[in-house]
């Protein structure tokens, strides 16, 4: 297998969150809007400007975070049960606080950064957009 990518689903607010998260990250941002593809004209006016597909590259060009809009009448499918988690390695600790510091804020903190008996640093967390996210670095195994 050469990549597995997560590709979250939002209400609406996949521009703001990936522009947060381009904020926090880096990396290239790609947006397309269900208004730029075919095929769309008969979807809903407040669907029209709506993100159908946004992409940001993390830590090279084949780790790519992807995401798109719900429209209208598919809001049902997005669920936030807590049932998945976006797990990140950073390469440093200075870089695992700097992300936990940035990514939690506004969020709710699961179990803050701190050493555990198989991490130097561990944290679990949601972000202010609901995302779910885990840091793990220096490995104690």
């Amino acid at each position: 297998m050469k990549t597995i990518n997560p590709y979250l689903i939002f209400n609406g607010n996949a521009e703001e969150a990936f522009e947060f998260y381009q904020s926090v990250f880096g990396g290239e941002l790609f947006k397309m809007r269900f208004n730029e593809m075919p095929g769309t004209s008969e979807m809903p006016d407040e669907d029209q400007n709506k993100l159908a597909h946004v992409s940001l590259a993390i830590a090279g060009e084949n780790q790519l975070l992807m995401a798109s809009d719900a429209g209208t009448g598919h809001e049902a499918n997005i669920k936030s049960n807590g049932n998945y988690y976006l797990s990140l390695g950073p390469e440093s600790a200075e870089e695992a606080e700097k992300i936990y510091k940035r990514l939690s804020e506004g969020g709710t903190i699961f179990m803050p950064l701190e050493e555990t008996d198989w991490a130097e640093m561990f944290a679990m967390f949601a972000d202010k957009f609901g995302i779910q996210w885990m840091i793990n670095f220096g490995d104690k195994g």
